[in-house]
């Protein structure tokens, strides 16, 4: 995945702009994808993998700043916001929604790449993060209920001894049960796993 050419997706209802974008990210060998509204946008299935979006503030249908709320979700696609009349509120409001850029048009071509190149580094980190979790919960979804109350008291630093009694269970038991928990999570060490949990949210086991 971390080797697949970039997406850069471009939403400006300006041909011109796009025409003119489509070649600046082609010539950079990534992969343009450019739409002319929000609504086409949205109506395109995302691709897998590292990307951003250029967006540009003024839209036919859906301005630029209710489409990032729409796809605010998307952490592994940061947005470069474009604009030929930008003030200050506008700018604020869509920096604080996560933006990674706002630039006032006319801008040059090596202002627009930084951004692009910077973007795409923050989604190879999010896509790579995401993978991780997701191997992280499939290896935690196959655990059994038992082997999930276990992992549980082992990494509020319960004793073999201390989760059999809460448990209710021999400690030879919970040393079978924290064998098999330990493979299926894929964990080297005590850290490890209380580093997985912490990861995952999962909650503490209950005291007493």
């Amino acid at each position: 995945m971390s080797h697949a050419t970039p997406a850069v997706y471009v939403v400006d209802d300006d041909i011109s702009v796009r025409e003119s974008l489509e070649l600046l990210i082609r010539h950079a060998d990534w992969q343009p994808k450019i739409f002319g509204s929000a609504q086409a946008f949205l109506a395109h299935p995302q691709a897998v993998g590292p990307s951003c979006l250029i967006l540009d503030v003024s839209l036919p249908d859906l301005n630029g700043l209710d489409l990032q709320q729409r796809v605010a979700d998307r952490r592994d696609m940061p947005i470069i916001f474009i604009t030929g009349h930008g003030d200050v509120p506008m700018t604020v409001r869509a920096m604080k929604a996560g933006a990674v850029e706002f630039l006032t048009k006319p801008f040059g071509d090596d202002v627009l790449l930084n951004a692009i190149r910077d973007a795409i580094e923050r989604s190879r980190t999010a896509v790579s993060r995401e993978a991780e979790m997701r191997v992280l919960r499939d290896c935690y979804a196959s655990l059994t209920p038992r082997e999930r109350e276990v992992m549980a008291f082992v990494v509020s630093g319960r004793l073999n001894k201390q989760v059999g009694g809460a448990l209710g269970i021999s400690e030879i038991t919970v040393k079978a049960h924290r064998g098999k928990m330990m493979r299926k999570m894929k964990a080297d060490s005590l850290p490890d796993l209380v580093n997985m949990a912490a990861k995952l949210g999962l909650p503490a086991a209950p005291k007493g």
